[in-house]
């Protein structure tokens, strides 16, 4: 009787989305694909700072944060008051661009890009260990016909970037010792470390340069090409790979980041973290540290080639 009263009135009944208007116009509800979503923390609760954490280009960026990610959940899940992410760069270009314009809060930089660091703002408070892995490798096919330095005269040689210590700047060093200056051999800057070792796979170099662990990570991923390779020359080592914070990083909080970091090694769970790298452990360190780094770089500069300046 009221919805005859409506209509002889001249009144009009809009068809709202309501369960109980549905039915008088005659329409079956629709199913909806909304889905509430509901959060653990309440509206109210303080936010938390948030902190990048960058590591250079080790490995390409989807490898990159399968190793580092767990490592910064442990982060996050130890110091609850704050919330760390990881960053990862293409290159060693765009690390290097971000890290010297200070827009990392912590990094894990190469021991050059460390002394760099320190230039634009950064303080050293510790590195990973295992000093005696940062070393260059040099790769061949094994059935190649690379048996002597002199080999490489006039060959393209693959190498990860100009500004890669390890996996660049120690193995050019190592060939202009061994009387192959780069002018002799057709320096290629590839990108990452997985495109150097895959460049001598395709024999699209005569050889390649990388170091430890990512020939170690390559071999357990690519047991059948890593087979037909091998290392044909190892260089010197150099202290490792750093661990620096801006120098506005909470002095609280970076200690509670260094504990975190250099007590992994002596739990369970912090050990098959460390393994993944692979390495045994994070330990403190300083800027001294970096003196043998600082004197290499300048024998470097002087002896086999000119490196570019940092911004």
């Amino acid at each position: 009787m009221m919805l005859e009263h409506f209509l002889k009135s001249g009144l009009m009944i809009f068809c709202l989305p309501l369960t109980l208007l549905l039915g008088a116009c005659g329409q079956e509800p629709e199913k909806s694909t909304y889905q509430p979503e509901f959060s653990p923390t309440p509206a109210n609760a303080p936010v938390k700072p948030q902190y990048r954490f960058a590591v250079h280009p080790l490995h390409n960026p989807e490898k990159l944060f399968a190793l580092y990610g767990p490592i910064i959940e442990h982060l996050n899940a130890a110091i609850p008051e704050a919330h760390f992410v990881l960053e990862a760069s293409r290159n060693y270009e765009e690390f290097d661009k971000k890290l010297y314009s200070r827009q990392f809060d912590l990094a894990l930089p190469n021991p050059y890009q460390t002394v760099n660091a320190i230039r634009h703002g950064y303080r050293v408070f510790g590195k990973m260990g295992d000093d005696e892995q940062f070393r260059g490798i040099i790769l061949v096919r094994k059935d190649g016909k690379v048996h002597t330095v002199s080999d490489l005269k006039g060959k393209v040689v693959s190498f990860p970037a100009e500004t890669a210590l390890a996996a660049t700047m120690l193995p050019q060093h190592f060939l202009q010792e061994e009387g192959l200056p780069v002018s002799d051999y057709t320096p290629r800057y590839v990108g990452s470390q997985e495109s150097s070792i895959m460049n001598v796979h395709l024999g699209a170099s005569a050889a390649g340069a990388t170091w430890p662990p990512p020939w170690i990570a390559f071999s357990k991923e690519h047991p059948d090409k890593a087979s037909e390779l091998k290392i044909i020359w190892r260089t010197g080592s150099l202290p490792n790979n750093g661990l620096v914070a801006r120098d506005d990083f909470p002095a609280v909080l970076l200690d509670k980041v260094a504990a975190t970091l250099f007590s992994l090694h002596e739990h369970e769970a912090g050990r098959a973290l460390l393994t993944e790298l692979p390495l045994s452990r994070f330990e403190t360190a300083h800027a001294d540290t970096y003196q043998p780094v600082r004197e290499f770089i300048t024998h470097f500069s002087r002896t086999v080639r000119p490196l570019p300046e940092s911004p």
